[in-house]
């Protein structure tokens, strides 16, 4: 599942193999950019913010620097390819572009709100977002301050809110709040340290970059890599209470009844 580790990762990937090299040509299948040429065009940079993948072009004629910016959400990808292997990061028509150099291939899958802008433009459009926690200029007490503003929101629900914080999906959600001791329907008004929390958000994101298997256990052993999410039914590695999971929004999230026990002042 795509998080601001794994897009931070991804973006690497792309800059090793695209940055610094001419396009040769650029197959487009979505409507809005399907006659779209980028021949002699260069990868100038590779660089994520929260799951946004933003590759940098320079066009040469006349000189202008773009933006190609894709959403990856909660299932799109990027993979990259020698020239002539065969492609297998899955079926035919999900593929929405294919960047094409001399020695590489670079393969998007599945991606949302692909899109060719200038600087200013990509400015607007990802100006809603909080700090990427993945940022080192990033300023922690912003997101701090972003997640106060409506102190009546769970605190689940704040956290995976890009508007507070950029890079935070499902799994570091409720992890973050099952290693602070937090109910997740909690007020964000009643949660005791939102700084420690960031915080928290920042250290366990920035150790998993890098990573070919995210961990917030500390152990890189299969099935032991999460302290409550994906184990719905299963026990609590700390009490032995079994994991529960509820909607929250449009997402989901798991927490342990004993470990983040509903406090009794709320309903």
């Amino acid at each position: 599942m795509p998080e601001g580790d794994t897009v931070a990762d991804t973006a690497a990937r792309l800059r090793a193999d695209l940055a610094g090299a001419t396009l040769q040509r650029a197959d487009f299948r979505v409507p809005a950019l399907a006659t779209t040429s980028l021949v002699a065009w260069s990868v100038v940079d590779v660089r994520s913010r929260g799951k946004h993948v933003l590759i940098d072009l320079d066009r040469p004629d006349p000189p202008a620097r773009y933006v190609l910016h894709s959403h990856l959400r909660m299932d799109g990808s990027w993979r990259t390819y020698p020239v002539g292997q065969r492609w297998t990061g899955g079926p035919g028509h999900l593929i929405r572009v294919a960047l094409y150099t001399a020695r590489t291939v670079a393969v998007g899958y599945h991606l949302h709100e692909l899109a060719l802008l200038t600087p200013a433009d990509l400015d607007a459009r990802l100006a809603h977002l909080g700090p990427d926690l993945l940022d080192p200029a990033a300023d922690p007490s912003e997101a701090v301050r972003r997640l106060a503003a409506d102190g009546d929101r769970p605190i689940a629900a704040a956290l995976l809110d890009q508007r507070c914080l950029a890079g935070i999906g499902n799994v570091y959600q409720a992890e973050l709040l099952f290693l602070r001791g937090l109910w997740p329907w909690t007020p964000v008004a009643a949660v005791d340290d939102l700084d420690a929390l960031v915080r928290l958000a920042v250290r366990l994101m920035a150790a998993n970059v890098g990573r070919a298997t995210r961990s917030t256990t500390g152990s890189l052993r299969r099935g032991e890599t999460s302290y409550v999410y994906g184990r719905s039914g299963q026990p609590c590695r700390r009490c032995g209470t079994l994991i529960r999971r509820a909607p929250m929004g449009e997402r989901i999230t798991f927490w342990c009844p004993h470990c983040q026990a509903q406090p009794a002042s709320q309903p």
